[in-house]
């Protein structure tokens, strides 16, 4: 059972990151977009990289704070709670609030990871990895009531930044298979035709990591 749980878990790090990769918001038509002007292919794997690092290195800040608290063991509990009330809170914001930070429209795009590392930041991308990331903790078995905080703070920390590089990974492979699709073969009329906005759904599907979070946690 615990190995199925497990899996789930690892497998809902990779479809959080298939979800932030197919949703605009995450910056792959601004990848297309620099494809284009400047009429080169390689440039929109530059951007496509570029918004792979910035949106790395967020996922990697929101996590690590988590990670070396999570030894604490005797306020494992405090620690998963507040988490998952904090996931709610932010997506029950981004449901009223449906305006996008101002601040964001004033980096240049040619700071690219930069934007991707703020905007992961102001839509919660890395807050909502924060649940799942303490339930693959709780399912090691590296006998923390015994184990020294050394071992236990550098365990956890690994498997951030495990969490954080596979589910970049799977944003950047689904981001950059839609980029790919629009600038060789779908072009910009489609780009403009099917514009998808997932505001309200990622929303709610913050504020449901979170509740589920708060259901299932030891």
């Amino acid at each position: 059972m615990e190995l199925h749980t497990t899996a789930a878990l690892w497998w809902a790090v990779v479809a959080s990151g298939i979800y932030h990769g197919v949703n605009p918001g995450m910056g792959w038509p601004l990848a297309v977009s620099s494809a284009l002007m400047e009429r080169r292919r390689t440039s929109l794997y530059r951007a496509l990289a570029a918004l792979a690092v910035g949106h790395l290195i967020a996922m990697a800040a929101i996590l690590l704070p988590f990670s070396m608290l999570f030894w604490l063991v005797e306020w494992q509990r405090a620690i998963q709670v507040t988490a998952a009330c904090l996931v709610i809170a932010l997506g029950t914001y981004l449901l009223i609030n449906r305006r996008h930070p101002r601040f964001l429209a004033r980096v240049p795009p040619s700071r690219l990871a930069l934007w991707s590392f703020l905007v992961a930041f102001a839509h919660g991308a890395g807050l909502m990895l924060v649940p799942i990331y303490l339930g693959i903790c709780d399912t090691v078995d590296n006998n923390a009531g015994h184990a020294a905080a050394e071992t236990l703070m550098g365990g956890t920390i690994g498997i951030a930044l495990i969490v954080a590089a596979i589910h970049t990974l799977a944003m950047s492979l689904s981001g950059g298979a839609l980029a790919l699709g629009v600038y060789h073969w779908l072009g910009l009329k489609f780009l403009s035709k099917s514009w998808f906005n997932l505001d309200v759904i990622w929303a709610i599907s913050l504020i449901l990591v979170g509740i589920l979070a708060l259901l299932f946690q030891h």
